[in-house]
């Protein structure tokens, strides 16, 4: 399916926490009508609180406030707070509730990943970051690195329509039909800028690669520089052969990964690829002043995309995600900007003879890593047959 363009937006680019929820809370009290939230984690910390704090004050004051979290990424939030929000007239879902017992299933891999939040049908947020404090990490490390964008215009009612249908979607899935709301056609939010964008989804009916086709159309036709910083890089062979064959006609290719990691399996597997990205030319640098959760890429200075979705199987072929993708050279412009000053102040770039010098047992722990996510997919059902039957990507080899 294309992409559906629309001019007229104005896009804010938000570095990390510390500029995501002063932002979001500002809009929440602001708003008059509505307030749509999705989230993969929702700590109980004080970032946390102080998100519930503004939904209650919402609520109390009319609003319908509604709260969609994933079942798995927010299993740990308290039921007391639940309690909370519902006393004060928040609607609150979560998108399949873990169950106590551990069992290995495909639908375990099939979460809710997405980071939006819609505010009056006319301001909506997207990107990466979950609601959790930067600072809940490591005491030896900096706060978490990660991106969203503050949209503004028509761009928003693409967003709006997401967040209404996997609402519905979860209040059917979860008999709670109290929760059940009339959509209803709202016109689009008035053009309030210049910049041309579009909202994409990943799921699993319509929309199973738009974001994935959405970076191979804009690596296919970049002629001077991809940058790619992404938390967990794991493409398949389409994505790998895009870049590829981008470095071997003069591209300046980049990539930022995570040089410190909070899935150890993850983070060795894409180290088992490093060689053969650096052999075709292109740089990749590991940040490592703390955690590394972005997912973003500019393309030749014009083309911008910030979201939940990571380069990995997981989240192009299993997950919900959302992206917001831009063709803004002032968007694109701020992006690229911050991302190659994090690479200066917060990065190390990889070399041939890094790799070279490495001992063997830590190049065996790349490619154990890398044969057991391999193994994981496949007794998830989504080997290599599966994935050329829906016309996905193969799951790259070595």
């Amino acid at each position: 399916m294309g992409i559906d363009w629309l001019s007229g937006n104005r896009l804010t680019l938000l570095d990390s926490g510390s500029e995501y929820f002063p932002a979001l809370l500002a809009a929440i009290a602001a708003a008059r009508r509505e307030v749509y939230l999705e989230t993969y984690i929702f700590a109980d910390d004080h970032v946390g609180r102080a998100v519930i704090a503004a939904l209650i004050d919402a609520a109390r004051r009319g609003v319908a406030v509604r709260v969609l979290a994933d079942g798995f990424g927010a299993r740990d939030f308290p039921e007391e707070q639940a309690e909370v929000l519902s006393a004060a007239g928040v609607q609150a879902l979560f998108y399949r509730p873990e169950i106590a017992r551990f069992r290995f299933r495909r639908h375990r891999l099939r979460r809710l990943h997405r980071k939006l939040a819609v505010i009056d049908g006319l301001t909506g947020f997207v990107g990466g970051i979950n609601v959790i404090a930067d600072d809940n990490s490591p005491a030896d490390l900096g706060p978490r690195f990660d991106y969203a964008a503050r949209v503004e215009g028509p761009v928003v009612a693409q967003m709006h329509r997401a967040v209404e249908r996997m609402w519905q979607i979860v209040a059917w899935a979860s008999l709670r039909h109290r929760y059940r709301i009339r959509r209803t056609r709202r016109p689009a939010a008035p053009a309030v800028g210049e910049q041309q964008a579009a909202f994409l989804v990943r799921d699993n009916i319509r929309h199973r690669h738009d974001i994935a086709n959405a970076y191979l159309e804009a690596i296919h036709a970049a002629r001077e520089e991809i940058l790619l910083a992404n938390a967990y890089f794991l493409p398949g062979l389409r994505f790998r052969h895009a870049l590829r064959a981008a470095a071997r006609r003069g591209v300046r290719v980049t990539i930022l990964l995570q040089g410190q990691s909070d899935h150890a399996l993850m983070h060795f597997a894409t180290q088992a690829l490093y060689d053969a990205l650096l052999k075709e030319g292109i740089r990749v640098f590991e940040y490592r002043r703390g955690f590394l959760h972005a997912k973003v890429a500019v393309i030749d200075g014009n083309w911008a995309t910030v979201g939940s979705s990571n380069i990995d199987p997981f989240s192009l072929l299993l997950a919900k995600e959302a992206n917001l993708v831009a063709r803004d050279p002032v968007f694109a412009g701020q992006l690229r900007a911050s991302l190659l000053a994090a690479m200066r102040e917060g990065a190390v770039e990889l070399k041939p003879d890094d790799l070279e010098k490495m001992p063997w047992h830590s190049r065996l722990r790349r490619w154990l890593s890398y044969g057991l996510v391999r193994l994981l997919l496949g007794l998830s059902g989504y080997g290599q047959r599966h994935l050329h039957a829906d016309g996905g990507d193969e799951f790259p080899t070595a």
